[in-house]
């Protein structure tokens, strides 16, 4: 009967130590999602087109469509 109980208090340590880290990660991801997108949209502005492998893969994320479909117009209008 002991044996269930410290499994059962280990699960629960262990379920409620994912939450924090969850929620805790979760705030440092957002920040790092805004920092890049300060990042990226600064290096359109500056850029020419076609732009680094790493802007081309934010600009489909963002505009939700393939690279090789985006113009240099919506790749401007993003950032503006």
């Amino acid at each position: 009967m002991a044996d269930r109980m410290s499994t059962r208090v280990r699960m629960d340590r262990i379920r409620d130590n994912h939450a924090i880290s969850r929620t805790v990660n979760g705030h440092l991801k957002r920040k790092e999602r805004d920092n890049r997108d300060k990042r990226m949209s600064a290096l359109i502005k500056n850029g020419k087109f076609p732009y680094t492998p790493a802007v081309q893969s934010w600009l489909s994320e963002k505009l939700g469509e393939p690279f090789s479909r985006i113009t240099e117009e919506q790749a401007n209008g993003l950032v503006k």
